[in-house]
């Protein structure tokens, strides 16, 4: 007897094209303002995955004029 897999169809990522900071998916800012997050592009469709991956710049009082590199995000 075979048995058959159901598998659901993958979900498109909407945000997997990098796009430029004044244009961001999403931007997270702590409640003083203090750091900024501008993300820029999203390696995962669905973000409630541990450790959802996304590209961005973050901005801080360290540095001022922000710094790009990957953010991960643990739920």
């Amino acid at each position: 007897m075979k048995q058959s897999l159901f598998k659901l169809p993958k979900q498109k990522n909407l945000c997997a094209k990098t796009r430029p900071e004044n244009n961001a998916y999403e931007v997270w800012q702590t409640p003083d303002g203090s750091w900024t997050w501008y993300v820029l592009k999203k390696w995962q469709a669905d973000d409630s995955q541990p450790y959802a991956r996304f590209f961005c710049r973050v901005i801080t009082p360290i540095v001022p004029e922000g710094e790009l590199g990957d953010v991960y995000e643990k739920l």
